[in-house]
């Protein structure tokens, strides 16, 4: 494998954030469906000892648990959403991930109520993004600008609103994968 081929298969390799319950199933399959069909392979990390399920009962095996994360390992990260996602928002070790994917300047991502764990990470002050629209108030005391539209794009960062933009955010992180 050469280094190109080795660069390549990084940028393709993406960290999705479940939650260990609850997470929305939709968002999920669909936003995973469309980048593994984009040539991306897909890892799944939560705080779950073993299995994520999702609110419709969708079990889900994580690949790594949040402690063992290795930013360089990923191009992107991607928060997914649903009630569970919640848990999430005030994770400080889920934090220091979104933060460094950041930094790296790699795609930083998430749908729904996820959004708003980016918005307390810090990473989204005077940043427009989405998110689920109950979830507004939080997303706004995290320093965003709330915007209400389906997908919002700005600079490595990526927010969507709800599972009907599910394929809109997929292709957005393909887009910006293939930048």
């Amino acid at each position: 494998m050469t280094i190109t081929d080795y660069k390549t298969m990084i940028a393709k390799s993406i960290l999705f954030i479940l939650p260990q319950k609850n997470f929305n199933e939709v968002e999920f399959l669909t936003t995973k469906s469309t980048l593994e069909k984009g040539g991306c392979n897909i890892f799944i990390a939560s705080d779950a000892n073993s299995f994520c399920e999702g609110k419709n009962g969708l079990k889900v095996k994580n690949d790594v648990s949040l402690f063992n994360i290795n930013e360089n390992n990923f191009g992107a990260i991607v928060c997914v959403g649903g009630s569970g996602v919640k848990d999430y928002w005030n994770n400080q070790v889920l934090h220091k991930i979104v933060r460094k994917f950041f930094e790296k300047k790699k795609i930083t991502a998430a749908i729904c109520s996820a959004p708003v764990i980016l918005a307390n990470a810090g990473i989204l002050k005077n940043i427009a993004a989405t998110c689920y629209p109950d979830d507004k108030a939080e997303l706004i005391k995290g320093g965003a600008e709330f915007k209400d539209v389906n997908v919002v794009i700005r600079k490595n960062i990526i927010t969507a609103k709800d599972a009907q933009a599910s394929e809109e955010f997929a292709e957005a992180i393909l887009t910006k994968l293939n930048e």
